[in-house]
């Protein structure tokens, strides 16, 4: 059986002050949604589009803000493996957060696939798996060198991404 693998970050559910953020313009940086409600269903829709039950995707942090039934009715909904790249928002101290994951790490390397998966950008010399650094946290923003692949919600439409798009970007870069 193959498992695919899909990447997204930055989901932040329950956090309703997201949809009042702006970027440096004062343009609402997630101006597609007039409602949470809104935004959980398309976060929904658009995972369940492309995920597989046994695909794994790999959550780059910023999870939920909130670890109640509600949250749990959400996670329920969403098809595949769950990983979790912890964010600077993630509780991993939260039973409730913790049981729709089967791992939590800080990083994960992709060696073969020449990237390193993080919440934060981070130093691309301190990388210890590959050239690049797919990551999450800075939402609408991008970084100047194109070896930073971001894919906060923002970025990828609210839908996970796939390894293949990953690496066809990493292929785009290097050639």
């Amino acid at each position: 059986m193959i498992h695919e693998k899909w990447f997204i970050s930055d989901t932040h559910l329950w956090h309703a002050n997201i949809l009042k953020f702006v970027n440096d313009e004062g343009i609402r940086i997630r101006k597609e949604f007039q409602s949470l409600n809104e935004m959980h269903s398309t976060i929904i829709k658009n995972w369940n589009a492309v995920v597989g039950v046994n695909d794994y995707v790999y959550h780059l942090g910023d999870v939920t803000f909130r670890y109640d039934g509600a949250f749990n009715e959400i996670m329920s909904q969403l098809k595949g493996k769950k990983r979790l790249i912890v964010g600077n928002h993630d509780k991993i101290w939260n039973p409730s957060l913790m049981k729709w994951f089967e791992k939590a790490e800080v990083w994960k390397g992709f060696k073969e696939h020449n990237f390193t998966a993080t919440h934060f950008p981070h130093l691309l010399s301190g990388l210890r798996d590959g050239a690049f650094n797919v990551h999450g946290h800075i939402h609408q923003n991008v970084m100047a060198d194109p070896r930073y692949i971001n894919v906060s919600a923002e970025q990828i439409n609210y839908t996970p991404v796939h390894m293949d798009w990953i690496g066809e970007k990493i292929k785009q870069i290097s050639s």
